[in-house]
């Protein structure tokens, strides 16, 4: 509960708010599941994205490393969980201009969501829309075009021509 209330006040921007919630959550966490427990890394990841959406990347990276690790132990290389723990790391990475950090991640997330959950799929258009936007960041113009195409592919197949994400 204390997680969900947070993230309500996170998603509303009210950061102050969100803050000692997922400090107290992921206290329990810890407490009562364990260093290493999925729930753990959950939270961990929310009060990274906390850190990230207030610009505090220094005290998001190694909450989103840690949460990272704990996925990769409980459920494997290759897990969707995993693919999204990667894409926020690189995420972050990419917010700060740190390319060539970003650009492995989001391509091992793009890889394992193309084999989990297929090569039309909502997750795998988002690592596709993410790995084109660190390219055009960059200027490799003719690198991100195909991926742009093939994740509007996605969006316009699953989605339709009028849905907000085609757009």
């Amino acid at each position: 509960s204390l997680n969900n209330l947070a993230e309500l006040y996170r998603f509303q921007g009210r950061y102050t708010e969100a803050e000692p919630l997922l400090i107290q959550a992921l206290a329990i966490y810890k407490e009562q599941l364990g260093e290493n427990h999925l729930s753990t890394a959950t939270i961990l990841n929310n009060l990274a994205g906390l850190y990230d959406n207030q610009g505090r990347y220094a005290e998001a990276e190694p909450l989103f490393k840690e949460a990272l690790a704990i996925y990769k132990e409980q459920l494997g290389e290759n897990h969707p969980d995993t693919a999204r723990s990667l894409n926020n790391l690189a995420g972050l990475y990419y917010l700060q201009g740190r390319y060539t950090e970003a650009e492995p991640l989001f391509k091992t997330a793009l890889a394992i969501r193309k084999e989990q959950v297929g090569e039309k799929h909502p997750s795998t258009a988002r690592s596709l829309n993410n790995l084109a936007q660190l390219y055009q960041s960059q200027g490799r113009y003719t690198e991100a075009e195909p991926l742009f195409k093939e994740a509007l592919a996605i969006h316009e197949e699953l989605l339709g021509d009028k849905h907000p994400d085609t757009a």
